[in-house]
């Protein structure tokens, strides 16, 4: 890689892993240019992640990386399914945001030469949103609902005997002399995904005949994406880049990927187009990125738990006041992460930071007996 002469360098610049950049090209202000809705490792979709994620996506089983023992069961309920001509039993896939649910809706769709309808729970409002969705699949179908946890109950009900005889029953008048038509439905596959399985109702939930966990992915799996996601984009990246991207995506497909596309740029302007694991380390320094993925937020809400609360328990609200988030976001957004990994612990009393958490901050951990130790009423001068 080319350094230019020390001439060429002025009081503005500063230099990270060996890399050298200018403070002039980005924004003084940069936590406000990138709050909650930029912020780079957020599970949640944003919208510059569709400017690229299509073309990336995985188009069959065998090209998708990770989730192995839901690959596996897949493959096996598809290939039965195929063999007999009929089709697809209803798959529920649950697990944190990020990880390909929607991805591998499409994949099965793929899989079982059928096409696929796209919607999520809030979008269906009324009972005639879903009929008119419905009314429009062909014979075997995907039918996909992201966030399928928050439908409404009035929804749900329309559902059942759609997923179970595939007939709606339309109701024409009110009261006594109503009516009920059974509509018949070209048979179809409904594809569920959800991050809260366990607010789905029962009888949603047991209507599914495939229920399918997605877990986080390993650092290894993720290089692998990265290294995949570059190949297609056209971005040149070495080995120890591509691990040191996975390393810091807090194991979820979708914030590498992310990361890939800033890392891209950052290469691009200031080392030469070339990903290196220096050059990684300096982009994700830029975005205040840790080496476990853990950005400002993260750190601050830690450091808050321990230097103004010693180390907790502190409620959610007033961690949520003393950091100036709002207490939902915290809850929803940056605690999870925090748990999985053991940095924080949720109880009846409040939260507190973990001895993990210490290590990882460079702060000394001190236990309950550190900061409950009294003085002793009896004086050592009666031992002597």
């Amino acid at each position: 890689m080319k350094k230019n002469n020390a001439d060429e360098y002025n009081d503005n610049n500063e230099e990270i892993s060996g890399l050298v950049y200018s403070h002039d090209n980005f924004s003084e202000d940069f936590e406000s240019d990138y709050g909650e809705e930029m912020r780079v490792v957020s599970t949640e979709y944003q919208d510059d992640d569709s400017n690229e994620e299509l073309s990336i996506r995985p188009k069959t089983l065998d090209e998708y990386i990770g989730q192995e023992k839901v690959k596996e069961n897949l493959k096996i309920f598809i290939d039965a399914a195929r063999q007999r001509g009929e089709t697809l039993d209803h798959v529920l896939l649950y697990g944190p945001p990020g990880l390909g649910k929607t991805t591998l809706s499409a994949i099965i769709a793929h899989e079982m030469g059928v096409g696929i309808k796209t919607t999520s729970g809030p979008a269906i409002e009324k009972q005639g949103d879903l009929i008119g969705m419905l009314s429009q699949l062909s014979e075997g179908d995907v039918f996909f609902i992201d966030e399928i946890h928050r439908l409404s109950r009035v929804i749900e009900e329309v559902l059942y005997p759609s997923m179970e005889d595939f007939i709606y029953d339309l109701i024409i008048g009110k009261g006594p002399a109503a009516q009920s038509i059974p509509i018949k439905l070209p048979k179809f596959t409904l594809v569920g995904a959800t991050t809260r399985a366990g607010q789905l109702s029962a009888p949603l939930r047991d209507r599914f005949g495939v229920i399918e966990r997605l877990e986080l992915y390993t650092a290894e799996e993720l290089a692998i994406i990265v290294k995949r996601s570059a190949s297609i984009l056209g971005i040149e990246i070495e080995e120890d880049g591509a691990s040191e991207i996975a390393s810091r995506s807090r194991g979820t497909p979708r914030i590498a990927n992310r990361i890939l596309r800033r890392v891209r740029d950052f290469a691009q302007v200031r080392a030469g187009g070339v990903i290196t694991r220096e050059v990684a380390d300096a982009a994700l320094n830029r975005y205040e990125i840790d080496e476990l993925g853990l950005d400002s937020t993260d750190r601050r809400m830690l450091e808050s738990i321990i230097k103004f609360f010693d180390g907790g328990p502190v409620g959610l609200d007033t961690l949520a006041a003393t950091i100036g988030e709002e207490a939902v976001t915290l809850e929803d957004v940056y605690e999870p992460f925090l748990m999985q990994i053991g940095f924080l612990n949720r109880t009846p009393r409040g939260r507190c930071a973990t001895r993990g958490a210490y290590e990882h901050l460079g702060m000394a951990y001190k236990t309950r007996d550190d900061f409950n130790r009294q003085t002793s009423f009896f004086d050592d001068d009666d031992k002597k």
